[in-house]
């Protein structure tokens, strides 16, 4: 066991990270298998203008930027379902937009502080308690809500006319897994930063589509792929002295190029 690991921050960091790659693991599946990737991107980078208005309005930028981003992934939604206007043109002009207003509300905070932009890298070795705990909570009811409507998400991510046809309320669905995307990432960004989160919500999924079309079986893949990223790149990043989010993406994209050249082989 390296030495870091007696101390109480790393053991916390951890926990954490393996918290939140789970939890974008599993998000990630419904996400990859919809080609939503670029909406998760979407998602995650709008967190970074509900951090500078929290900031600048002197409130919880948790909570802040919750809002901000539930906000932007609804409008999102929105616009799909009554614009002609294509998905991803949408998601890229609410990335920029949103983006922007962050660098806005900055400018105008006259307390300015740099650590927003540590939302951005995050920083695993920081987290608290009150993290760890927050992170936990919202795996759970994230998870609760996933399976309570598995079948309907299932159907919805493979055959979303399909399962319009069989009576399924699509855009409910449709609209829940925006929520539960939006909960899973401002909930982890704090602990692993945006970069990191976006990381996990499509490498690991993306792999485990490589080796299985097996649904469950995917889920589970991903959610191994996840921890064992952010096991070895934790201790990379503690052997090479480098930061741990980086070495945990590194750790995962070296994984999925891996089972890309093993697939490839094995056909």
């Amino acid at each position: 066991m390296p030495d870091i690991l007696h101390y109480a921050f790393a053991q916390k960091a951890l926990v954490a990270g393996m918290l939140a790659g789970a939890l974008l693991a599993i998000m990630g599946v419904y996400v990859v298998l919809k080609k939503m990737s670029f909406i998760g991107d979407g998602i995650a980078h709008s967190a970074f203008g509900g951090v500078a208005l929290g900031l600048l309005l002197g409130v919880n930028t948790t909570l802040a930027a919750v809002v901000f981003a539930w906000v932007t992934a609804m409008a999102i939604g929105i616009s799909k379902k009554r614009t002609r206007t294509s998905e991803d043109a949408l998601i890229g002009i609410f990335f920029a937009f949103t983006m922007a207003l962050g660098v806005i509300f900055i400018g105008l905070n006259k307390n300015y502080n740099g650590d927003v932009f540590g939302y951005l890298f995050g920083d695993i070795l920081a987290v608290t308690n009150s993290d760890v705990y927050t992170l936990a909570a919202v795996s759970v009811a994230v998870l609760m809500c996933v399976y309570v409507f598995y079948k309907e998400l299932l159907f919805f991510s493979f055959d979303e006319e399909g399962a319009r046809v069989s009576g399924i309320p699509v855009d409910f669905i449709y609209f829940l897994l925006l929520t539960l995307i939006t909960a899973s990432i401002v909930a982890s960004i704090k602990v692993v930063g945006i970069i990191l989160a976006v990381a996990f919500l499509i490498i690991p999924a993306s792999a485990a589509l490589l080796l299985t079309r097996k649904f469950k079986a995917v889920m589970g893949i991903a959610v191994g792929i996840s921890l064992v990223s952010v096991a070895v790149g934790f201790v990379f990043s503690y052997t090479l002295n480098v930061a741990s989010g980086a070495a945990i993406v590194v750790t995962a994209t070296v994984i999925f190029a891996i089972i890309t050249i093993f697939s490839r082989v094995k056909k």
